[in-house]
């Protein structure tokens, strides 16, 4: 007479095979997410240096057609999303205001304090060597037209 022998069925995973695969997730994890920590930071640094070469440009772009460049009024620069004239002043598009707007939609906000407002450098002709207070976004200098961002990890 045959036996038959009964060959057992596994339904489950043993306590090894779960646990060499938590080690491994655990492993993958303790790699990829720190390339994800700095995400964040480094979109802010890469907004702020394309706002800042995009304002700079229609800043330059400004002074082509007016001669000098464009004046604070009131903590922003109207003369760069607003129609001006040969004299720069704002006013409504047409035959009397040619120029501009250089930017559509007024001066985009530093993105690490969210602010569009302008304020001046505290000594024309020279870089600013640090943030102002109050939550001004951007540091202008009337003189030769350079916008710096006011955020302290500009100044390190």
């Amino acid at each position: 007479m045959k036996r038959r022998f009964r060959v057992a069925r596994r339904t489950a995973f043993t306590l090894i095979e779960v646990l060499i695969v938590v080690v491994i997730m655990a492993i993958l994890a303790a790699v990829i997410i720190p390339q994800f920590s700095t995400a964040t930071s480094d979109a802010k640094r890469s907004s702020l240096e394309f706002n800042m070469h995009a304002i700079r440009s229609q800043i330059e772009l400004y002074k082509v057609h007016h001669g000098s460049y464009p004046t604070i009024t009131s903590g922003d620069l109207p003369q760069l999303w607003q129609a001006t004239n040969a004299a720069g002043e704002v006013g409504t598009p047409g035959p009397s205001y040619p120029y501009g707007p250089y930017l559509t939609s007024g001066i985009p906000a530093n993105p690490y304090n969210n602010s569009k407002t302008v304020v001046a450098v505290a000594t024309p002709g020279q870089p600013p060597t640090g943030v102002v207070s109050g939550g001004a976004g951007w540091q202008y200098d009337e003189t030769t037209g350079n916008i710096y961002p006011n955020n302290p990890e500009f100044f390190q």
